[in-house]
């Protein structure tokens, strides 16, 4: 089957799109440059919380194959970055993968091509730092070739929404370039929604993800000062989301995990795009705020976890701690960003004794050595001081573990209510 798009990137973004594509007959290569990925794909394995093996295994069947040879990126009409852009040690944003990708594509970027960036970056990012790697081998974007950017939009785990039934929104370099985004992303959706330009697309991304972590880091506020009170928080938003109008339910956690991660423009890189030579001169103090917050829920976890064990005559040292879901989504396998880490982490220097259970992940090393999994979830709660509900799992009897668990902490307001301890 001749290859229509190229996916260069092939995490979850990637080979969700990959999929739609290749599921309305478009012939659909994917590039990474890592051999390894490459032969995992080819031979149907899956990198944790992306696809089902089976989806892949059928998208194999209908022609997807996927590559590490950069040469095959010539012979596409449309190409789209998907590169992951994890925070580095400053918090800012890792572009390297971006660059690594478009340094793939640009000497063998043919006229009429169209460029299309989906990694969550900055505002600026498409047209300050990748037009430039892109047009290194002298095409121009806007003239020779389209470029343009579309946030992606995905919720891993997520059932009821759908690639096809998601509204994508584009921004081009120039109207033309918004266009030609348009048609590719109109074979694959519903409904495509145009933004002004580049910059209003990127910013698209911005706001969705600090939406989130900002309401996330207020959900998390509240059961602190809920728990002070002796309010249980979650009967307060049982009831607030029975409001029809102005109220969106977000709910406290441990942490906040995953691949989107805060969006700080000021953290950006010292690029400048052409058309728009300011940077911010505000910071974004909301952000940083609902960072600060997030980041604080895994000690609190701890401290509540200590308290509750010194309630009842324990200490959390030399304690036995049983570690229940460490990925950062329920139902998935991806531990991108999950709390437990750095929860388990301190459980550990303060002395406790820790083993886990999570139906997704076979093995979990922390500090660098291994934590034991359990495989009899009920033996081990009875036998565990403290049980400690990280990740809800649907196949997670709650209501009978909370009989069976000597203490039970559940981060998550996934126990009836009564029945154990809650954040």
């Amino acid at each position: 089957m001749p290859a229509d798009l190229a996916v260069l990137g092939l995490g979850h973004t990637g080979l969700s799109l990959a999929q739609a594509a290749t599921a309305t007959g478009i012939g659909v290569i994917g590039y990474d440059p890592d051999p390894e990925a490459v032969a995992d794909i080819a031979a149907g394995r899956v990198p944790p919380g992306s696809l089902a093996a089976a989806d892949l295994r059928r998208m194999l069947s209908c022609g997807f194959r996927a590559t590490s040879d950069p040469a095959v990126l010539g012979r596409v009409r449309t190409a789209v970055i998907c590169a992951p852009t994890p925070p580095g040690e400053d918090h800012a944003l890792d572009l390297s993968a971006v660059a690594a990708a478009a340094r793939a594509l640009a000497p063998h970027l043919r006229p009429h091509t169209t460029v299309v960036l989906e990694s969550p970056v900055y505002p600026g990012t498409t047209d300050g730092f990748l037009r430039p790697l892109l047009e290194a081998h002298g095409l121009r974007a806007g003239r020779d070739f389209h470029l343009a950017y579309s946030p992606g939009r995905l919720d891993p785990g997520n059932r009821a929404v759908h690639f096809a039934t998601t509204p994508k929104v584009v921004g081009g370099a120039t109207p033309a370039c918004t266009e030609a985004a348009a048609a590719f992303y109109g074979r694959l959706t519903e409904r495509v929604v145009r933004a002004r330009g580049i910059r209003e697309a990127e910013t698209v991304k911005l706001l969705e993800t600090n939406y989130r972590h900002v309401n996330i880091a207020f959900a998390n506020e509240m059961a602190v000062f809920c728990h002070d009170l002796g309010v249980d928080l979650w009967d307060v938003i049982r009831c607030a989301e029975t409001k029809p109008f102005g109220f969106q339910a977000f709910r406290p956690g441990p942490g906040v995990g995953g691949p989107a991660h805060p969006l700080d423009p000021n953290a950006a890189p010292h690029f400048t795009p052409p058309a728009h030579p300011r940077l911010p001169g505000h910071p974004l103090r909301m952000v940083e705020l609902a960072a600060e917050v997030n980041g604080r829920m895994p000690r609190y976890v701890v401290q509540r976890a200590a308290a509750l064990l010194n309630e009842h005559g324990k200490s959390l040292r030399g304690a036995r701690v049983l570690l229940l879901g460490v990925t950062y989504k329920a139902d998935l396998a991806d531990q991108q960003g999950a709390p437990a880490r750095e929860i388990a982490t301190r459980l550990l220097e303060l002395g406790a004794q820790l083993c886990y259970h999570d139906p997704y992940v076979p093995q979990w090393r922390v500090m660098d050595r291994p934590v034991p999994r359990t495989d009899s979830l009920w033996e081990a709660a009875a036998e565990a001081d403290l049980t400690l509900l990280l990740q809800h799992h649907r196949t997670y009897d709650l209501q009978g573990l909370a009989v069976k668990a000597q203490l039970l902490l559940d981060t998550r307001g996934a126990t009836p209510a009564g029945a154990a301890a809650r954040l």
